[in-house]
């Protein structure tokens, strides 16, 4: 069986969208960042001068149509100008991640052939002078900064003023002229996936990949003309950078966190209506709320249970697609305004949507907050995508699933469970590398995901990743994504994460939320010096113990964890134990608590 989310979108390119936009909305804030404490905004007229000035200015280097230039920045408002001035240069961007260390940049701008990098500030730029001798192509270094330094060669500054002959009208006209030349064909950027094993591969995505999803996206996801969106995930990675053109696209007010853990007081301060995050956000903000609703005593969290019961008996009626009355809707009622309308002020009272993607949703989740009347509208897609495969959309909604296919998207399974997907979204290939590329398309055009899913009634519903698929000793295979989302929406436990490949059974690594769990402690008189210390506590590991094996309710003897282990440290980015998308290496996990896991399997039977 084949789904088709209906016709695709005309062919196009960035810079079409990009001056299309700049015609049609003419914003005064068009992007927001905050200086000197307070949310400054750039117009539309801004950023013309300035994207201009910058293209030209990277021609005038030597630069010319094909090569490639690096990004290796925080999110701001000089990465989306480098990035609109590559695009409109011909030229093709690589974007770096900004936590990456030094010494995993250079396959990256090696692979690429980059030859010039902007960097945004002088952290940034002592990576690359830490491996420049490595750098086999890498020319120029230009730096965000209004002067240069240690490790760059040029400002930003400096490139526009080589730009300064767009700043007239025949300039700018010539310019504009030249940038249309872009073919949708043209490859806009090379982006390197994080990749839970091995070397990142460069994935190749074109003009009419990036435009014909951001097509497909604007007509699921409803806009005002007068949004305003908060962006916080790096643009580095495919879901918000997509966000961001589709946001720009649409005449919404793109607003930059200052960093992730800001975005609880950013979005106070922006008020945004709409914004695009991973689980991540999500499944903290679940935490705080369940934390809050305890420690505000008795009296507060029975109070919220009432209200949790029945923001969930009025989200059921409205899920099956009736309209509540009654006492279930005078209940809601009363519920939204002694407590859910306390979460809805702290997001700034105005969202109307979150988008979610880059891993699974907890459905448990996904419907507290759609109780809550906060809509996650729950998604899915690979870099290699471009990336929207599907969406849930206020009129496609369904928890549990990530939505229907986008127009011109076609999704497919395979006998062995794959996804497969088909349609102007695929990528061009691996850069420089014909026999993955081969591995990951198939002869009919059909790109190979790496996930297992179902379609129901045309909903697609992601069940594991093909590669983290456990398989027992006894030949039992287990899908851990779902026990490890479930898990995690207990408020005493922040990550989790499923081991047994090979094994006779499962176990579970868990990193408890140390604020909920010291607070619990510290009630019950408990004394410790270091968390080590409290992990070793019998009365710490029974508690977590009976917290974890609530949610292994309704498993199958042989997918349900027989032990646990306690973790003092969040699993990390540093050790690698993250992609820079927060996605854990199971098997980088594996490794590196090795001796734990063998602790659990050498203890006795289960």
């Amino acid at each position: 069986m084949i789904v088709s989310g209906g016709p695709r979108p005309e062919r196009g390119t960035l810079t079409q969208l990009f001056f299309s936009s700049l015609e049609q909305h003419k914003l005064a804030d068009c992007y927001q960042v905050k200086r000197d404490g307070k949310y400054q905004a750039i117009g539309h007229a801004e950023v013309l001068s300035r994207v201009a000035r910058i293209s030209v200015g990277l021609r005038a280097m030597g630069l010319v149509p094909g090569d490639r230039v690096a990004i290796l920045s925080e999110n701001r408002p000089e990465w989306a100008f480098a990035d609109w001035a590559c695009q409109c240069a011909r030229l093709s961007d690589v974007p770096i991640y900004p936590t990456l260390p030094a010494d995993q940049i250079v396959h990256i701008l090696n692979n690429s052939g980059a030859r010039a990098i902007f960097v945004s500030n002088a952290t940034q730029a002592a990576k690359v002078a830490q491996v420049r001798s490595q750098l086999t192509a890498l020319e120029h270094v230009i730096t965000f900064e209004s002067a240069v330094v240690p490790g760059s060669d040029i400002t930003i500054g400096d490139i526009e003023r080589r730009g300064a002959a767009a700043d007239t009208p025949n300039g700018l006209a010539q310019w504009k002229a030249d940038a249309l030349q872009v073919q949708p064909d043209d490859l806009a950027t090379i982006i390197y996936t994080s990749g839970t094993t091995g070397l990142p591969k460069g994935v190749m995505l074109t003009h009419d990949n990036l435009s014909s999803n951001v097509a497909s996206a604007r007509t699921c996801i409803p806009f005002a003309g007068h949004d305003v969106a908060l962006s916080f995930l790096p643009l580095s990675h495919i879901f918000q950078r997509l966000g961001d053109y589709l946001f720009f696209a649409t005449g919404t007010s793109i607003a930059y966190a200052e960093s992730f853990e800001a975005v609880p007081f950013n979005l106070s301060e922006v008020r945004p209506t709409m914004c695009f995050s991973v689980p991540r956000l999500y499944e903290k903000m679940y935490a705080r709320v369940l934390e809050n609703a305890v420690a505000g005593g008795p009296i507060k969290h029975r109070i919220f249970l009432w209200a949790r019961r029945a923001a969930e008996r009025w989200a059921n009626v409205k899920l099956s697609g009736r309209t509540p009355s009654g006492w279930t809707a005078i209940a809601y009622a009363i519920a939204q305004k002694l407590v859910f309308s306390k979460l809805q002020a702290r997001t700034g009272g105005r969202l109307k949507y979150f988008v979610s993607g880059g891993a699974p949703l907890a459905p448990e989740i996904n419907k507290f907050f759609y109780a809550a009347g906060l809509t996650i509208l729950e998604g899915y897609g690979l870099t290699e995508t471009s990336p929207v495969i599907c969406v849930n959309t206020p009129k496609a909604f369904r928890i549990g699933t990530v939505g229907k296919p986008v127009p011109g998207v076609e999704v497919t399974i395979a006998p062995d469970g794959e996804i497969l997907s088909r349609g102007p979204h695929i990528m061009r290939g691996y850069y420089n590398n014909p026999e993955a590329t081969r591995e990951a398309i198939d002869a009919d055009a059909w790109f190979h995901t790496g996930d297992i899913g179902v379609l129901e009634d045309g909903y697609l519903r992601i069940t594991d990743r093909k590669k983290d698929i456990i398989v027992t000793a006894g030949g039992k295979n287990i899908a851990p994504q779902p026990i490890e989302n479930a898990v995690k929406t207990n408020k005493y436990v922040s990550q989790a994460v499923m081991i047994g490949d090979k094994r006779k059974y499962p176990v579970m690594l868990i990193v408890p939320n140390w604020d909920t769990l010291e607070a619990w402690a510290g009630k019950r008189g408990i004394i410790w010096t270091h968390r080590a210390q409290l992990l070793e506590m019998p009365t710490i590991r029974a508690k977590m113990d009976k917290e974890t094996h609530e949610h292994f309710a309704g498993l199958a003897s042989f997918e349900t964890p027989k032990k646990i282990a306690l973790i003092e440290h969040d699993f990390s980015l540093d050790r690698g134990e993250l992609t820079p998308t927060l996605k854990v290496k199971r098997r980088v996990v594996e490794k590196n608590y090795a001796a734990v896991i063998e602790a659990l399997y050498s203890d006795g039977a289960a």
